[in-house]
């Protein structure tokens, strides 16, 4: 018996020290595939399915994603619970996300149902609920790998002076948002156990940038919210991005020594490379078989670039409420072109996905300019300053000084003094700074629907792709 005993024992402290062996002195790999600002696009899906079945057949793999995974796409906007992404997401086999500011669109109650619906785990570590309909995401999750890698993921999205991500005050009642980087480094006091330490950011690369220049605690950030693409490393951090629309796949590769990070690399993959998923191409089609959105509403006569849908816009925003000047802004023009033929009414969705309404108001040159070079200096949104974010019906030149600065606007056909009426999306009615006006009128006019009417009515339709707009330098 003693003999049995002894014998049992010595097995275990050989196993003992051969787990102990293999935890701390075995090479380990990870790989984290990663997407951000997918934006309802579904057309790469079926090869970001391929791409990680191959991963996941090769290495262990973590997917994931940073935020923004609605609104840009018809199929899924208008569909129920914007369930189609969640149930691609499903399919491809997400593990974990942060929210991104999109998320926030249709209120806290649509995002609690639509939290609870998705099969991967949901992380951010700077939103608190005050309501009864929104439960509080935790800061953190820690996923353990088929290897037995412990990985902690923490989450954040973007907050601006106002209290709260991008969106109408009212989406936002009853929720609290901290500062992402202060969010950020507390919730790392929840992966004290783990051997990889990843931040899910939806703040954008600048600010990533900034945070991981002043802590150090992240071994990996990935990021989202600018729509760039971002290889690169700060300090010890590495910090990757894949733009937007599901066109690239972030690869981040650890390689650990036991518990020890031994390597750390990133790589964007273009998804065009992959054959497609034939379980998920199908449903992709399922889910853009709707004949309602694919009705045609009208033609568009020639080729539009994003100047020539801008000069769309803003044109028939200010005929539609009798205004002499229409503005639109660059963030809201969802696409990059329009080809010449068919449009459908999920096409101009697409281009218009935000059920912008109109705003009236009257305004003189002095007001006007105010506006503009307030927004163009703006440190507060610094993705939307220095650049032309207002597209407007009538030219206007923006004088910049040697440090690249607004000092002074032109209006070649406007006069002094004189006040005109002005159309302008809700967007920037609500939310660009320095807006100086008289009878301001929010109207129940959807832009979208002045689009159909527009289509239905004046096909084949034009624009011209001539910027109105220009950057002069002192």
């Amino acid at each position: 018996m003693k003999k049995i005993i002894t014998i049992v024992g010595i097995a275990v402290l050989a196993l003992s020290g051969t787990l102990f062996y293999r935890s701390t002195l075995l090479e380990r790999e990870v790989v984290i595939l990663s997407t951000n600002d997918m934006h309802a696009s579904t057309a790469n899906f079926a090869r970001l399915a391929t791409a990680v079945e191959l991963c996941r057949d090769t290495v262990s793999t973590v997917l994931v994603d940073a935020g923004d995974r609605w609104t840009g796409n018809a199929f899924v906007d208008l569909a129920e619970g914007r369930r189609p992404i969640l149930d691609l997401m499903r399919l491809v086999g997400y593990d974990v996300a942060t929210l991104g500011n999109h998320e926030f669109d249709l209120g806290a109650a649509f995002l609690e149902e639509a939290t609870r619906y998705a099969s991967f785990r949901t992380v951010c570590a700077n939103v608190t609920s005050h309501r009864d309909d929104f439960t509080t995401p935790p800061a953190c999750v820690t996923i353990t790998t088929d290897n037995g890698v412990r990985i902690c993921f923490s989450g954040v999205v973007t907050n601006y002076d106002n209290g709260h991500p991008d969106g109408d005050n009212a989406i936002f009642e009853g929720l609290e948002f901290s500062d992402p980087m202060q969010s950020a480094r507390k919730a790392i006091e929840g992966c004290e156990r783990c051997d990889v330490r990843v931040l899910l950011s939806h703040m954008a690369d600048d600010k990533d940038m900034t945070f991981a220049s002043e802590f150090d605690g992240y071994d990996v950030i990935i990021g989202g919210h600018s729509h760039n693409v971002v290889d690169t490393l700060v300090g010890r951090t590495t910090i990757g991005q894949t733009g937007r629309k599901l066109r690239l796949v972030g690869a981040t590769r650890i390689r650990l020594k036991g518990h020890k990070i031994t390597d750390i690399s990133y790589e964007n993959i273009d998804l065009a490379g992959y054959v497609e998923n034939r379980e998920v191409a199908a449903e992709i089609e399922r889910i853009h078989s709707n004949p309602e959105l694919l009705a045609s509403v009208g033609e568009i006569g020639v080729w539009v670039n994003r100047i020539g849908l801008a000069d769309l816009e803003t044109r028939l925003i200010a005929e539609a409420t009798d205004s002499e000047i229409g503005f639109y802004h660059y963030g809201g023009i969802r696409l990059a072109e329009l080809a010449a033929g068919g449009v459908s009414l999920a096409t101009l969705f697409d281009l218009e996905p935000f059920f912008s309404k109109i705003y009236t108001m009257r305004m003189m040159p002095a007001e006007l300019r105010q506006m503009i070079i307030a927004k163009f200096n703006d440190t507060a949104n610094t993705k939307e300053s220095h650049r032309i974010d207002l597209f407007c019906s009538t030219p206007y030149d923006i004088i910049v000084d040697a440090a690249g600065e607004a000092v002074d606007v032109r209006f070649p056909l406007l006069k002094e003094g004189r006040t005109y009426k002005i159309a302008m999306a809700d967007y920037i009615a609500k939310k660009y700074p320095s807006i100086e006006a008289k009878d301001v009128q929010p109207l129940q006019i959807k832009v979208l629907d002045v689009l159909v009417k527009h289509f239905k009515e004046h096909s084949p339709v034009t624009a011209d792709n001539t910027p109105k707009q220009r950057i002069i330098r002192k």
